[in-house]
């Protein structure tokens, strides 16, 4: 794998933030403000159909990284390669080559819009399909790919279920055909019986989709049902990275191994038991 392009290459990337200053501090006209890095001298690089783990606890820095490669926040300096060309540069890399799927679906989701719309905005806005009929065909097939039933393709989100809506932010996510999915904690909002659900159905698209995915999560199970490497983040920095395997049976720094003591055991379910 290390002879093939990545997908995606991030380098020596930085977000930087002045502290509050004191009024002091403020009077003093000549003096530099302090800075916070949220994210800093951040690389690694993402290859086609791999699904990258990025694991932190809150204030890592993790939100802040993927909100930057979605195009939400500016970097303060570095760059992020997608297919080797800027991502703001690769062919409207930033509207519709990566696509996230949200925290939170409720709050996502336009309350005002049918599931349909919902789904059929980017199709519109970002693929340039006009045509009403193909439309609502890829509308109907994104839907079945994302195991929601048609039934609900005219509702609105205040009459679905959280995992509902969970599929309607995904099946959004999808529909331009991104080359990077993005996903920001896709299970935490959810039901605990919920979760293995989304789970196993971001497993199946990862493996029939041609897109490749970077997972952020505080939580390293997750990390090991679905990813094939991951960057571990502590304070803005990367503190491990490797394989998902090797990782989690061989962790050299300590805050790793803390994030190991604290997994739960868990198991992958069954096709029955998530389709329950």
């Amino acid at each position: 794998m290390t002879d093939e392009r990545p997908v995606l290459n991030v380098l020596d990337l930085w977000k930087s933030y002045p502290r509050k200053q004191s009024f002091l501090a403020r009077l003093r006209a000549s003096a530099e403000p302090e800075l916070f890095h949220a994210v800093q001298a951040l690389e690694f690089k993402l290859f086609e159909h791999q699904c990258l783990g990025v694991v932190g606890e809150s204030g890592s820095g993790k939100t802040t990284l993927s909100r930057m490669i979605a195009g939400l926040l500016p970097a303060t300096r570095g760059a992020m390669l997608l297919d080797g060309k800027p991502i703001g540069e690769a062919g409207g890399a930033g509207r519709s080559s990566v696509q996230m799927v949200f925290q939170d679906p409720t709050e996502s989701l336009n309350p005002s819009y049918t599931v349909r719309r919902t789904i059929a905005e980017p199709l519109r806005l970002l693929r340039g399909m006009r045509d009403p009929s193909a439309i609502d065909a890829s509308v109907t097939e994104l839907s079945e790919l994302v195991q929601l039933p048609r039934m609900f393709l005219d509702r609105y989100p205040h009459q679905l279920s959280g995992g509902q809506r969970a599929r309607v932010g995904i099946a959004r996510a999808i529909a331009p055909s991104p080359r990077v999915l993005l996903l920001d904690e896709p299970t935490t909002a959810l039901d605990v019986s919920v979760q293995a659900k989304i789970l196993l159905l971001l497993a199946d698209l990862k493996e029939q989709l041609d897109m490749s995915m970077i997972l952020v999560t505080h939580d390293l199970s997750v990390v090991r049902l679905l990813c094939d490497h991951v960057i571990v983040m502590k304070e803005g920095k990367v503190v491990e990275a490797g394989p998902v395997a090797e990782v989690m049976a061989t962790a050299t720094h300590a805050y790793t191994r803390s994030l190991l003591d604290a997994l739960p055991r868990m198991r992958r379910p069954s096709r029955v038991e998530a389709l329950a």
